[in-house]
């Protein structure tokens, strides 16, 4: 089995490890337009109070991390998505994920970020490895590697675990550290193929024997279009945990899911006298009685 890698990233004031010997690190989802009709709105007129909102928001829930997406359809991407990091840095201190294809937009965002972010993503298109990782070397980032290529999205475990290799080979022949890439299998709606979760269950498995990297995921993407998603979401991170996943990007306001998370750190041993788990018990109690006593007066 190969070692277990410690990736490390960073905001002007806070560093986050993220390996499996530690607490699993949760990237919050939400700063992000796509399929958010509001955001979509708000950031397309320049008003970023929603990405402040939701940031607040989402590291008070448990997120040790935020992806920061300002993907709007037609805009300046560069100025639109340093404008929501400048918005996001404002309120927060977590160390952040930047969300985006465009390489001009990546880099302009990376010349203001304080910190070592983490980049998602590139994956194994020559499009994306030639256009992505130049930037990451340049900027001293973190980088997510897709597991997908000019084939599309591969259909086995093997073939992920091939697309991974050419990722970080190719990374490497950059001067970019293995412990510097984040490797995403790719979690697709269980909704369109009953299989999707169990390959990639498999592909974690393969990739963390075989290169011993982190790995994340959009997690929340396993439930698209099934019903009773955080239950299917909550189960599914807290497997994937246990395979090897160490940051899923995912919605850290589902309690179901940060419960999981926070029941599976504390079941492999990462959790010392489950301090984490007895906090995180108080905080919900407390915010149960809260709400019980708004709701009687």
């Amino acid at each position: 089995m190969a070692t277990n890698l410690t990736t490390i990233v960073s905001s002007a004031t806070k560093t986050v490890e993220i390996s499996r010997d530690k607490p699993t690190v949760i990237i919050g989802e939400r700063i992000n337009p796509t399929g958010r009709k509001q955001v979509l709105a708000a950031f397309a007129a320049g008003d970023f109070e929603i990405a402040r909102t939701d940031a607040i928001a989402q590291v008070e829930a448990g997120a040790t991390m935020l992806d920061v997406n300002a993907g709007v359809p037609g805009a300046d991407e560069p100025v639109l998505l340093t404008q929501v990091l400048r918005a996001v840095m404002e309120v927060t201190d977590v160390p952040l994920c930047i969300d985006t294809a465009d390489p001009v937009a990546l880099a302009a965002a990376l010349s203001i970020y304080k910190g070592k972010a983490l980049v998602n993503s590139c994956n194994g298109e020559e499009r994306s490895l030639k256009a992505v990782l130049p930037v990451v070397k340049e900027y001293g980032a973190a980088v997510i590697g897709l597991c997908m290529d000019d084939d599309g999205i591969p259909g086995s475990p093997e073939a992920r675990l091939k697309v991974a290799g050419k990722i970080i080979n190719r990374a490497g022949q950059l001067g970019i550290l293995i412990e510097d890439i984040v490797i995403d299998p790719l979690a697709l709606t269980m909704g369109a193929d009953s299989n999707a979760g169990f390959m990639a269950l498999q592909t974690i498995e393969l990739l963390v024997k075989e290169f011993g990297v982190n790995i994340t995921m959009g997690a929340s993407n396993i439930s698209f279009g099934m019903p009773d998603r955080a239950y299917i979401n909550s189960a599914f991170i807290a497997m994937a945990i246990h395979a090897g996943m160490t940051c899923p990007i995912t919605n850290p306001l589902v309690t179901q899911v940060v419960t999981a998370t926070l029941a599976a750190d504390l079941s492999m041993g990462r959790d010392s006298y489950a301090m984490r788990w007895i906090k995180a018990y108080r905080k919900r109690l407390k915010a149960a009685e809260k709400a019980a006593a708004a709701a009687a007066a």
